[in-house]
């Protein structure tokens, strides 16, 4: 038996990554959906600048959370690409952690609007409906995300790679 231990350190890592993007999202379900939200998991997408497993893993994530959570087939699928999409913009861009986020708040800033319009029926200004998301992403991604940062910085063994 061949077993690689930096495989499946990544699996194991991208696996917990996105079961606490699926827990932290429905334990704040009543904010973590909906045309004005705040998604708590969006703390986690600054993980890419700590481990390249954290892109699989917050995809897989929000896939499970949105199916979970109810969401409509549009939004499982553009839902989920806006989150890998700021996913590997974060990982490219993780040589600055100011940046990391902006890929993240950026694709759902676009993307997300338009799921609540065609996918839910939302009948906001797309506008009014980006400002909102946008909003609601610079403080889960910037506000919680650069929490988690400070305290992981100081923790960076946590994500050595094996």
């Amino acid at each position: 038996m061949n077993d690689n231990p930096s495989k499946a350190s990544f699996i194991t890592k991208g696996a917990v990554i996105a079961a606490l993007y699926v827990v932290l999202t429905l334990v704040f379900a009543p904010i973590s959906f909906g045309s004005m939200q705040l998604r708590i998991a969006e703390a986690l997408t600054i993980l890419p600048m700590f481990t390249p497993a954290a892109i699989p893993g917050l995809c897989i994530g929000c896939v499970i959370a949105n199916l979970i959570g109810g969401g409509v087939i549009i939004d499982i699928i553009f839902g989920s690409l806006a989150t890998l999409i700021g996913a590997i913009g974060g990982y490219l861009l993780r040589s600055n952690r100011w940046l990391v986020p902006i890929p993240t708040v950026l694709s759902n800033t676009i993307i997300i609007p338009l799921v609540l319009r065609y996918g839910y029926g939302v009948d906001l200004p797309l506008y009014l409906s980006a400002l909102y998301i946008f909003i609601g992403e610079v403080a889960g991604c910037y506000v919680l995300g650069e929490l988690l940062a400070t305290a992981l910085l100081k923790r960076k063994d946590i994500f050595k790679e094996d």
